[in-house]
This record gives C-alpha cells, structure tokens and sequence, in this order.
C-alpha cells in the first residue's frame, strides 16, 4: 500500500517568535553563519514549502531559532487507499462515468410566452 506524505514548513512561525518581520530580516544571521543568499532566494525559503533544502541551510535556521530540524518541518503520512474509476450503472457500453453524463441544453424563454 502506497503512503502519501503531507508536510508543514514552519519558518514564518519560528521567525514571528523571534521578532522578525520579513524575509529581509534571515539575511545577516543567514550571513554570519556562512550562507550566502539573495533576498528572493531567502524569500522563497520562508514563503513557500521547499521541496528541496540544501543541509547546511537546514541547520543554520536551526541555529537561528535554537530548535531542532523537527520543529521547523512537521509532517503525516496517511495511507492512500487506490481509487477505482467510476462507471456507470447498467451501461451498454464500459464508458466511464463522466463520459457517459451530457448536459441538457438550457433553454430561456420570455415570460410574456
């Protein structure tokens, strides 16, 4: 059975709790530990989930925080159950469901008809 895996990166939340405002603000302590980044490159590391994240950026926001890797990324993991396709009942024909439904024209008449 197949495992989805859905995660959380928190460092928007880390960063609220230290004071920091924007993304402008990870530039200098990203700086003093020796990771050298754009400003759009910080910006997307806050603002978006990264799928990936190089380790030694990994740890330096560990660092900044003073938490651990877990507390900056949160996941679950849920079995997916396999979908079957929907068809319709009693069909002449193995047409999937959605292909076999066709909407009905709408027609709009005047009320003085």
């Amino acid at each position: 059975m197949k495992r989805e895996i859905q995660y959380q990166w928190r460092v928007r939340e880390h960063m609220a709790r230290v004071g920091m405002k924007n993304s402008r603000d990870l530039v200098e302590p990203l700086r003093d530990r020796g990771i050298t980044l754009s400003e759009s490159q910080i910006y997307r590391i806050v603002g978006q989930e990264p799928e990936r994240i190089a380790f030694s950026v990994l740890a330096a926001l560990c660092d900044i925080f003073g938490v651990e890797a877990g507390d900056l990324v949160t996941y679950t993991a849920i079995d997916s159950a396999r979908r079957r396709d929907k068809r319709a009942v009693n069909s002449p024909t193995d047409v999937p469901l959605l292909d076999a439904y066709r909407p009905v024209r709408a027609r709009i008449v005047d009320d003085d008809d």
